[in-house]
């Protein structure tokens, strides 16, 4: 690592960070100027490794304006070997206060194509060098227009009455199938999606429906039309049965408010749920791999649990 320099940015020369070549442009992703416009990125949360004056690493923490939790590493790339990269996650977490949260965005089926894999190994392999251990793996998908399937007419859907019923049957669910944004509900407010949804998806009861097997309630969906993308925020089942038609439903609401595209995400060790957003016309486009210290006791948002 011969005439490696690491170190911050200063203001004034954020177009370094733009000046390595984006590995993975077929990524959906905000961009570092935006970031920064927006405030959720900053010179001093954002580092670069240089060899020759040309950046050969870079790493950015992200923290939204207002949030509540700590910054999480949103952007890293490198373009060296993982002793540069872990060298620059040291000297960065030494400056932050220790190692902070990664969450390595991914194309999807990422790891059946050898030439995302070519870019994403080494920045993988120096997250770990630096004392982060993978815990589990969120995907995103999204619907854009397919046709939904035919309802079996077994089930009705009703809207919620209010955050009362809401809240319990939330209180019944376990562990719900699909929460959106699950991470930065947590970064930003504290909040936990699959205990307290309504603290964060703040849409009318109105917005939630209620899957009925009868007068019974089976299942529990929110949407929001108003957000960065429509999304299927919570869906949370008391029957398994019923979550086909119960995704369809949240789909409808939302395509007949104007939605060209609704996102979903969900832990990839739920195969069952991901097989059901495929039938009902998802595709994934983005995988989420979580990295935490190796000293944290538990696992936040899109980490397995079971």
């Amino acid at each position: 690592m011969t005439d490696l320099v690491v170190r911050p940015l200063v203001a004034g020369e954020e177009s370094l960070f733009d000046s390595m070549p984006d590995p993975l442009p077929q990524l959906r992703q905000v961009g570092y100027a935006d970031g920064l416009a927006g405030g959720g990125y900053r010179p001093e949360r954002t580092w670069v490794a240089l060899r020759d004056g040309r950046v050969v690493g870079r790493a950015a923490w992200l923290l939204l304006p207002g949030a509540v939790g700590a910054p999480w590493l949103e952007r890293f790339d490198l373009a060296a070997e993982p002793e540069v990269g872990a060298a620059l996650l040291h000297a960065a977490h030494r400056a932050l206060g220790g190692p902070l949260i990664y969450y390595a965005a991914l194309p999807a089926h990422w790891r059946r194509r050898p030439e995302v894999l070519a870019v994403v190994e080494a920045p993988m392999a120096a997250a770990r060098l630096a004392g982060l251990v993978e815990q589990g793996e969120r995907l995103r998908c999204s619907w854009t227009g397919t046709p939904l399937p035919t309802p079996s007419g077994r089930y009705t859907f009703r809207p919620a009455a209010d955050a009362a019923e809401i809240g319990a049957l939330v209180a019944r669910i376990v562990e719900p199938d699909v929460l959106t944004g699950r991470e930065v509900a947590r970064a930003v407010a504290g909040v936990d999606l699959a205990t307290d949804p309504l603290a964060w998806l703040d849409s009318p009861a109105g917005n939630w429906r209620i899957a009925l097997d009868g007068a019974r309630p089976v299942g529990l969906v929110g949407t929001a039309g108003d957000a960065c993308y429509p999304i299927i925020g919570y869906l949370g089942l008391l029957d398994e049965a019923v979550r086909g038609e119960l995704l369809a439903e949240a789909v409808r609401v939302l395509a007949e408010g104007g939605a060209r595209e609704v996102i979903a995400d969900v832990d990839a060790h739920r195969v069952r749920v991901l097989a059901e957003l495929e039938r009902t016309g998802f595709r994934q486009v983005r995988s989420r791999v979580v990295f935490v210290p190796a000293s944290t006791p538990d696992t936040p948002d899109g980490a397995r649990t079971g």
